[in-house]
Parts: structure tokens; C-alpha cells; sequence
């Protein structure tokens, strides 16, 4: 979609990329419209787009239902994997190289797309989620398989403050030899987040090492929160 392509060009990447570096996420206020959000959140009730349906309770995962579609995705989805995945490429590179961690990422979406299905990761991973009243999401990782890109996004469909209070997205950073620091975000309808799916660099005295970082959801305290997320490598199972 062109309007998601100009939306991409738009931003400043090299301020994205500084965010990442220091913080390990960054937020781009209002990147999709009302509109587009709505258009997102209508697809919800609509089960053949998608491949699998996780009642998050059963699996102790939090409290809420999410569901990964299935390929092909939709065109807006879609959009924002294969026109963001470029900008990040270097943010991920850049970490690998610092870490001193063998591992080059393709800069075309579609080659990482072929590394995920050379190993056998088929399966698409962009996904909906849906928390009620008391619902949350455990801390985790997004990984998958053997094939993982270390950044994802995420947007949030609904308004805070108005379809719904709590539900805040935190994430945790956990130092080396030292107790974990806590990351409250407040994501509105609209805004883009970008963040780390597994850890990033952190400068010390002796050179880079790696913070391990999770994310979550906190809980829901009124109304529905929904949201999307889109992660670029596919899934093995």
C-alpha cells in the first residue's frame, strides 16, 4: 500500500535508529490512522484469515485471545513487514557486530522470508490481540525458530482512556549481576512501537555486552485493548 510506503519513507530513521541503540525500542506517534486501525480491528471476528487461535489463559501466557494469520496477509500487514523490515536491518547489524555475534541479516524482507523457509519456518507470525477487563500478557520473548530478527513492532488499535484503562506495554532489562529495570510505555491508537525481541547492547567499560529485555501487557483495567503485532520471521511450530 503506497500510503504505508510514503508513511516509512517519512520517518527519521537515523533518530529511530539512536532510540534503539540507548533504549532498546522507540514509538512513532499516530503511524497508522483511526481509519486503519479500525479496518484492523474489524478483521478480528473473521476466522478464515487466520491460522491458529490462542486462548492465552490456557497456556498461563496472561489473560486475553490473540490470533496469528495466516498467509497471504492482509495488504496492510503486509505492508508494514516488507516496508519497515529495510530500516531495521542496520539497527540489527550493527548489534550483532558489537556483540561480536556471527549472524549478518539479509537487507531484503523477502531473503529473510527464504532463511525462515530453508529451516522449516513456514508458518506467518504477524498477529491480533485482544485483552477484556483484567486481562494482561506475560512477560516473553517473540522467537520462534532458529531464524529470529531481533526487532518487531507493534500497534495499538484501541484508545486509552477511552476503549479502555491499564493495559499498559512494559517491558523489562535485565543487567548482568544486577535486578531488573522496568519499562512502562503508554502507547495511544495509532502509535508504532518498535523494540528489541530478544536483547541489545549495552556499552560498558570493557566493551558491549548483551541486556536481555522481555515485554508484556499490564493489566486491563476497564473497556478492551486491542492490538497488532507484526514480527518478521516466520514460525517452525
Amino acid at each position: 500500500m503506497e500510503s504505508i510506503h510514503s508513511k516509512v519513507r517519512a520517518v527519521n530513521w537515523q533518530s529511530v535508529a539512536s532510540e534503539m541503540h540507548m533504549k532498546g525500542y522507540a514509538i512513532l506517534p499516530s503511524f497508522l490512522s483511526m481509519q486503519e486501525c479500525d479496518d484492523l480491528k474489524a478483521l478480528y471476528p473473521e476466522p478464515a484469515i487466520y491460522r491458529k487461535v490462542v486462548p492465552m489463559e490456557r497456556y498461563r501466557f496472561g489473560r486475553g485471545e490473540y490470533k496469528y494469520f495466516k498467509y497471504p496477509l492482509p495488504d496492510l500487514i503486509d505492508s508494514i513487514r516488507r516496508n519497515i523490515y529495510p530500516y531495521l536491518v542496520p539497527i540489527a547489524n550493527a548489534w550483532m557486530k558489537v556483540l561480536n555475534i556471527d549472524q549478518e541479516f539479509p537487507h531484503s524482507y523477502e531473503l529473510l522470508q527464504k532463511a525462515c523457509h530453508e529451516k522449516g519456518q513456514l508458518k506467518p507470525t504477524p498477529l491480533i490481540l485482544k485483552y477484556g477487563e483484567g486481562g494482561y500478557n506475560t512477560l516473553h520473548q517473540d522467537l520462534y525458530g532458529d531464524v529470529y530478527f531481533p526487532i518487531q513492532t507493534l500497534v495499538v488499535l484501541s484508545e486509552r482512556g477511552q476503549d479502555f484503562t491499564g493495559g499498559e506495554f512494559v517491558m523489562t532489562e535485565q543487567v548482568p549481576r544486577a535486578q531488573s529495570k522496568p519499562i512502562v510505555l503508554k502507547p495511544n491508537k495509532g502509535d508504532l512501537v518498535i523494540f528489541t525481541t530478544n536483547f541489545r547492547p549495552v556499552k560498558g567499560a570493557r566493551g558491549y555486552y548483551r541486556v536481555t529485555m522481555k515485554h508484556g501487557v499490564s493489566e486491563v483495567e476497564s473497556g478492551e485493548r486491542y492490538a497488532m503485532g507484526v514480527i518478521f520471521h516466520d514460525a517452525g511450530s
